[in-house]
């Protein structure tokens, strides 16, 4: 699938709830499914500047494609981190650099999020970008 199509696959999955109480519910639950990180990956180099909670973000190519693992002490962020992942991971750092990220938008996230949350998911958007663009220059 292209990074388009899984954004409207998001898109369509957070429409078919009613309320924000359970969108939120729907992102805690994507974040328990994540795999996270293991613990030597944990570290100060993988942390993502701007966020409130502590979030650790890797990445690795494999093959063509670059491969995201994350992880967050916070149920919501590792969730939101989920969803970045799902979107961006196993596509080429120049689909995943040139990517425009409308889902966030569609799905109402801006509007939902404290502040602070939103600076961290901004934050981990130019995070995942700026690997990308650091691989394509490997």
């Amino acid at each position: 699938m292209t990074i388009n199509e899984i954004q409207d696959e998001i898109i369509e999955e957070f429409a078919l709830f009613d309320d924000w109480a359970d969108k939120y519910e729907y992102i805690i639950d994507m974040g328990k499914k994540l795999k996270g990180l293991p613990e030597d990956q944990k570290t100060e180099d993988n942390i993502i500047k701007g966020c409130q909670s502590r979030v650790w973000l890797n990445a690795h190519k494999d093959g063509e494609n670059l491969v995201f693992e994350a992880d967050s002490e916070a149920v919501i962020v590792k969730g939101l981190v989920s969803m970045l992942i799902r979107v961006l991971s196993g596509h080429s750092p120049k689909e995943i650099a040139e990517s425009e990220l409308y889902f966030i938008d569609q799905i109402g996230m801006s509007q939902h999020l404290a502040q602070t949350r939103s600076n961290g998911l901004v934050s981990m958007v130019k995070q995942m970008k700026n690997y990308a663009i650091a691989y394509q220059l490997v």
